[in-house]
């Protein structure tokens, strides 16, 4: 995933391509190590029958001088160069019936692609080096801003996602079991994407991705889907929902290491059916390659790192720092997977993690680095996450307060009906998956929560489709908190009770009636921002 963001601002592109021009030079042309092999021999052709080889993840990201490092950082530099054992990917053997190329994947940075096997199973196979280039627009891939983009992977740890399948086990979070592998640098096997893997060290890992990739955990389970796809179910019909305390769960993990790349293309969902035809999603994380991110350890980084530029690139300490800054890259689906969840959840889910984490299995989990790597970062790594763990429901309520200062609340596509009731200390919103009926039987209540003006700015709320009524009471001489309405496709309605203080109403169709009061100004076919997929 970019460690630079693909849509940057004009002043961040403009401050970049300043120091671009100072530093006066060109992007080099051969950064990449040219094979990851290294010891004796390591130049000739491997056998064969060569099943492992010591290899090296990057070691041209060890090759500056401490100035540099100062203005850059020294990140995992060290690690990138360690040595370290690898098995050679056979193909023909790493599956049952063995592996065959499927389609490419990756985002501007990865080199990655899907495997599958006879029975079904579907394998991801992930190059631990980046190729960062298409973040950046085409004329600036010739400056030495690609040198310092390419430069930035030396920020994550190439290993790191070795060390999380034991402590996703034990926090009850779904995981693959990525094993580290060398790729031939004759490998053929790989169709159109051999040339891009040869002579490079990867991850293998299962995917998620049809009923053949079961675990025991999710034996239950009727069917995989990508986040675009059950995130469609989910605004199509409020049969679908999002487990939220199974995905609060996962989400305090990836607080707990630091892993701040987790928007919502970085998930599978595993479908259960529930009675009365329900389907419950379940997260299950994948792609684990920014936990223990180390960045502000230059001079250059740090800058990029503050609040008002790329807060999202938190360096893994024994303290967290920003909490609000290292889950801002998933902000979407977390506004959609936790709404339900109070500060008491929050802290309860915490205080679980706490127990379920004891010193001996962070001990056990970082022996999972190759040695030379446990070498250099074991010790400091684990010492961080004991501390890490000490202070996680406090890491845990900065986190529900970042979701709760500016709450976004959607519908699905079918009708719906939105009641809220406003005081001056607190805003409480139901939301009924049966709008038609003047008295909502209980088992349509779908939402209910309750917002204080202590801890949140302002509520949206984003009807979707349907013919919707949005049912609005406002305490006499209070002042609420402000309220945003998008009426969205359908017919929709507004009933308005009291005053419409605070108060902003936008309709896709222009078409929003008002019952028992004025309806204010209708700003004409603004959208709602709930449901990205419609948006894009």
């Amino acid at each position: 995933m970019p460690l630079l963001p693909f849509r940057l601002t004009a002043f961040r592109l403009c401050l970049l391509a300043a120091l671009s021009l100072a530093a006066g030079s060109c992007a080099r042309s051969n950064f990449f190590q040219s094979d990851a092999r290294v010891g004796p021999g390591s130049t000739a052709p491997l056998p064969a029958t060569a099943d492992s080889v010591l290899a090296t993840a990057g070691r041209h990201y060890n090759r500056h001088s401490g100035f540099y490092c100062w203005f850059w950082g020294r990140h995992y530099r060290r690690t990138w160069a360690a040595a370290v054992p690898a098995r050679v990917l056979q193909l023909a053997t790493a599956a049952p019936g063995g592996l065959r190329p499927s389609k490419s994947g990756g985002g501007y940075q990865s080199i990655s692609m899907t495997l599958t096997c006879p029975e079904g199973r579907d394998y991801a196979l992930r190059a631990l080096d980046k190729e960062p280039s298409k973040t950046l627009p085409f004329w600036l891939r010739k400056t030495f801003l690609l040198n310092a983009v390419r430069d930035a992977t030396s920020a994550a740890n190439p290993y790191g996602a070795l060390t999380v399948p034991p402590l996703a086990e034990a926090a009850g979070v779904p995981h693959s079991r990525p094993h580290l592998v060398y790729v031939r640098a004759d490998e053929q096997g790989l169709g159109p994407m051999s040339e891009r893997f040869r002579g490079k060290l990867a991850l293998l890992e299962e995917k998620f991705s049809s009923l053949a990739s079961r675990t025991p955990a999710l034996a239950e389970a009727t069917n995989f889907l990508g986040g675009e796809a059950m995130l469609a179910q989910v605004y199509q019909h409020p049969t679908y929902s999002i487990d939220q305390r199974a995905f609060l769960r996962a989400r305090l993990l990836d607080v707990w290491l630091g892993d701040w790349d987790r928007h919502e293309g970085q998930w599978q969902w595993a479908a259960f059916a529930e009675p009365g035809g329900r389907i419950r999603y379940l997260g299950i994380p994948k792609d684990r390659d920014q936990v223990y991110f180390r960045f502000d350890d230059g001079l250059i980084p740090w800058l990029a790192s503050r609040q008002f530029i790329a807060p999202q690139f938190q360096t893994f300490k024994p303290e967290y720092g920003n909490v609000s800054g290292l889950v801002h890259q998933a902000r979407f689906i977390d506004q959609r997977g936790l709404s339900q969840l109070t500060r008491a959840d929050f802290q309860r889910m915490a205080t679980d993690l706490q127990r379920r984490l004891p010193d001996s299995l962070i001990e056990r989990a970082m022996r999972r680095l190759p040695p030379a790597v446990f070498a250099l970062e074991g010790e400091r790594l684990g010492t961080a996450l004991k501390a890490r763990r000490q202070t996680l429901p406090q890491a845990a309520v900065a986190f529900y307060l970042s979701l709760a200062h500016e709450p976004t609340l959607g519908g699905t596509a079918q009708a719906e009906r939105f009641e809220v009731y406003r005081y001056t200390d607190s805003t409480k919103v139901r939301i009924f998956s049966t709008a038609a009926r003047s008295a909502p039987a209980g088992d349509s209540l779908r939402f209910q929560r309750t917002y204080f003006s202590a801890e949140t700015q302002k509520i949206s709320i984003d009807g979707l489709g349907g013919d919707d009524i949005f049912e609005v009471t406002t305490a006499a001489a209070s002042r609420p908190l402000p309220l945003l309405l998008y009426g969205g496709a359908g017919h929709d309605q507004l009933r308005l009770h009291g005053p419409g203080t605070r108060l902003k109403l936008y309709d896709e169709a222009s078409d929003m009636t008002a019952a028992g009061a004025q309806k204010p100004h209708l700003p004409q076919k603004k959208r709602g921002a709930y449901n990205r997929l419609n948006d894009n």
